[in-house]
C-alpha cells in the first residue's frame, strides 16, 4: 500500500503526477485555502503534508499528524510553520529555495519600473477614456536609469536584483547583518553602507529580508522620514517588514514619492487606505508566479517528500537536528 500524502492546494500537473507515482495523494481541489480544521481532519493517516506558504501549520495541526514525517512547504518562507513543535515531534520541515530567485528579482524590477513610470495609473487612465491628447506634462514619472538603488538584504534575491540594476546603470548600495564577500560585491558592483546612508541616499529602497522578530516593522515612520521625498519603497519580501500604517501616512503626506508592494502586513487583506492612493502599485503576492517557477517549486517540494519516503534526509531540510543521533 502506498504511503498517504495530503496536498493542501492543487499544484501544477508535472510535480503532482510525480508524487502520485509513489504515494496515495489527497489534493484539496476547491479554489480556496484549506481551513486548519480541514487539515486536522485529513492528516492523521498521512505520512507527508505538502503545504502552501499561507497555510498556518500550527502545533495543533502537527500534533494531529500521528504518522507525519515531513511538512514540505511550497514556498521559500516558512514562518507559517511552527518549526519548534515540528522539531520536537521529529517532523522534517522543508522549503523551496533557489528556484524562485530570478523570477522574484524580475518582479522586483517590474515594481520599480511600474511605480516610477506610473504604469498601472497610466493603464487606468487609458481604459477610462481620459486620454484625449498628448501633453508635455501628462503623467510624468521618474527615471530609473542612473539612479541609486538601496538593497536591504543582499542574499540570493537581493543580489539578483542588484545584477539586474546594472543594466539600468544604477548605483547599488546595500546593507545587511554583515558585508557580503568581496566576490559578491564585485559581481553586483554593490557598496556596503550603513542603514542611515542607504535610506538617505537611495532613490529606490528594496527589501529582501526574511521575516523574523528583528525584521518585523523594519521600515516604519522613522525610517520612511529618513528617505528622500523623491524616493520609492519596494517590498517583495514579507509584508510585516513594513509598518503599513506608517507607509500610508508617508504616501499621503509626500514623505516619499511612492511604493510598490507584492506583499502585505495581513495578506490577503490589504489595508483599505492603501487602495485609495495613486502613488502605490499593489500586486497579489505574485513574486514567483510564472509557470516555469511554480512548476520548479512543486518539483522541489515533491522531491523533498520522496526523499523522506525513501528514508533519506530531504535536500532542503530546515531542521536537520532531527536526524542527529
Amino acid at each position: 500500500m502506498k504511503p498517504e500524502v495530503l496536498v493542501t492546494r492543487k499544484i501544477l500537473e508535472r510535480p503532482l503526477n510525480l508524487l502520485k507515482e509513489k504515494a496515495e495523494v489527497t489534493v484539496h481541489l476547491e479554489d480556496r485555502a484549506m481551513t486548519p480544521e480541514e487539515i486536522v481532519a485529513q492528516l492523521p493517516a498521512k505520512i507527508a503534508l505538502l503545504s502552501m506558504g499561507g497555510d498556518p501549520i500550527s502545533a495543533k495541526i502537527l500534533e494531529s499528524g500521528k504518522s507525519l514525517k515531513i511538512v514540505a512547504n511550497y514556498a521559500v518562507g516558512f514562518n507559517n510553520i511552527d518549526l519548534g513543535t515540528a522539531t520536537c515531534l521529529q517532523i522534517a520541515v522543508t522549503n523551496t529555495p533557489d528556484v524562485l530567485t530570478d523570477t522574484t528579482a524580475d518582479l522586483t524590477l517590474a515594481l520599480i519600473l511600474g511605480v516610477a513610470r506610473r504604469i498601472a495609473e497610466c493603464d487606468r487612465f487609458v481604459r477610462a477614456g481620459r486620454w484625449k491628447e498628448w501633453k508635455p506634462a501628462l503623467l510624468l514619472g521618474s527615471d530609473v536609469h542612473g539612479k541609486t538603488l538601496g538593497i536591504i538584504g543582499l542574499g540570493r534575491i537581493g543580489s539578483a536584483v542588484a545584477q539586474r540594476a546594472l543594466g539600468f546603470n544604477m548605483k547599488v548600495l546595500y546593507t545587511d547583518v554583515r558585508p557580503a564577500d568581496r566576490s559578491m560585491e564585485e559581481r553586483c558592483r554593490a557598496k556596503f553602507v550603513s542603514w542611515e546612508e542607504l535610506l538617505t541616499e537611495s532613490d529606490f529602497v528594496t527589501l529582501h529580508v526574511p521575516l523574523t522578530p528583528e525584521t518585523t516593522h523594519l521600515i516604519g515612520q522613522e525610517e520612511l522620514r529618513m528617505m528622500k521625498r523623491s524616493a520609492f519603497l519596494i517590498n517583495a519580501s514579507r509584508g510585516p517588514v513594513v509598518e503599513e500604517k506608517a507607509l500610508v501616512e508617508a504616501l499621503r503626506s509626500g514623505i516619499i514619492a511612492g511604493a510598490g508592494l507584492d506583499v502585505f502586513e495581513d495578506e490577503p487583506r490589504v489595508n483599505p487606505e492603501l487602495l485609495h492612493l495613486e502613488n502605490i502599485l499593489l500586486l497579489p503576492h505574485i513574486g514567483s508566479a510564472t509557470f516555469e517557477t511554480r512548476e520548479k517549486m512543486g518539483l522541489v517540494a515533491v522531491n523533498n517528500i520522496l526523499a523522506v519516503l525513501r528514508g533519506e534526509i530531504p535536500p532542503n531540510i530546515l531542521n536537520p537536528e532531527i536526524y542527529r543521533k
